[in-house]
């Protein structure tokens, strides 16, 4: 049969598959006589017809021989489908892992500088994915699986993965840019009773100064404002071996609050594993290990005996509160926020003895 000099230029990629069997049912041939033919096994041109082998060049020179289509035709049905489907898959791909990036805070890291705002779907991806220095969505799974992570929990609120990732991920910025010795257990415990007497300390500047005292032991201290979506207070973990991370949000804007947060993290940080993420998130607050993180923190800002002895004092007053926080060596605020945690005043009673903070804009 002589070869046609038809052109193909199809509107749409079209399986060669297809257009063999258009071939063969306008001559009437089985796929076992076309096989005989070409000199094929009849497996081979029914998984091309399938869609499941390639149309190869010396194939493609049968076919044309046999049904008088030119090759060059041939490989081109079938480069155009099999680019055609490469291109589908990278579309998919690309539309799965914008949908993917825009469950992050995106508006929120542009506004924080993150990154400048994403110019496309392909963009944003990209710039999510050199923001967590990770160079897939797959890679991004793997280095920021929560299999590991414990929560401590509070029951009213709830907070997404994208978001405690983003978080942590910029506690990690900040904490990379902090010169911190080696890791140092026994330095550290003594730093933290240091940092004890300072929470009754104008807030700025005891924060500084918790900061040396940490970094001097090998550990890093970030304070890293909230995402939306989340509800953290603080989180504890390790960015090396000989570096740990205590990083708190001040969600309860209060001086106490973020204390007591640091001295919980502190607690993960000084008897918990070095492989675990501990996140002061919301869904249930029952973990041995939560629970020593609480006790510890509890008992090193007010020791048992003398929690026992202001928690049966009535009435309680200001200046009951003041006094006793003066003896202890701590801001009477902390006291306060105890006190009403445990219910043993009103949670409307004694805030002017509770210092208020705000993050700068």
């Amino acid at each position: 049969m002589s070869k046609s000099s038809y052109k193909w230029k199809p509107e749409y990629p079209i399986p060669p598959g297809l257009v063999l069997q258009e071939h063969l049912e306008a001559r009437g041939y089985s796929q076992a006589e076309f096989a005989r033919r070409c000199g094929r096994s009849p497996k081979l041109i029914s998984e091309i017809i399938a869609g499941k082998a390639p149309l190869e060049a010396k194939t493609a020179l049968q076919f044309e021989k046999v049904l008088g289509l030119g090759a060059d035709i041939w490989i081109g049905i079938e480069s155009q489908y099999r680019l055609f489907l490469v291109q589908e898959a990278e579309a998919k791909k690309v539309e799965a892992e914008a949908e993917w990036a825009r469950s992050f805070p995106i508006r929120e890291l542009v506004k924080r500088d993150c990154f400048s705002q994403p110019e496309s779907d392909a963009d944003c991806v990209s710039k999510l994915l050199a923001f967590f220095c990770v160079a897939s969505r797959d890679a991004w799974k793997s280095k920021y699986s929560y299999a590991s992570v414990a929560y401590r929990h509070s029951p009213k609120f709830t907070s997404s993965e994208e978001a405690i990732a983003t978080w942590l991920r910029l506690g990690e910025i900040e904490a990379e840019q902090q010169d911190c010795a080696p890791y140092n257990k026994g330095q550290f415990q003594k730093a933290v009773r240091r940092i004890r007497g300072l929470t009754h300390e104008p807030i700025g500047n005891a924060l500084q100064q918790t900061q040396r005292l940490c970094n001097e032991a090998g550990v890093a201290l970030a304070l890293v404002k909230p995402l939306k979506k989340m509800a953290l207070s603080g989180a504890a973990w390790w960015l090396s071996p000989r570096k740990a991370v205590v990083q708190l949000t001040a969600r309860h804007k209060t001086a106490d609050h973020l204390w007591f947060s640091f001295f919980h993290e502190a607690a993960h940080v000084l008897l918990h594993s070095k492989r675990a993420i501990f996140v002061d998130e919301k869904n249930g607050n029952d973990t041995k290990q939560e629970s020593e993180a609480n006790e510890w923190a509890s008992n090193l800002l007010v020791p048992k005996a003398a929690w026992k002895q202001i928690a049966q004092v009535s009435p309680l007053s200001a200046k009951v509160v003041k006094e006793f926080a003066k003896e202890q060596g701590i801001a009477p605020g902390i006291v306060v926020g105890r006190l009403q945690h445990e219910g043993v005043i009103d949670w409307s009673r004694l805030n002017n003895l509770r210092v208020r903070l705000e993050w700068n804009s």
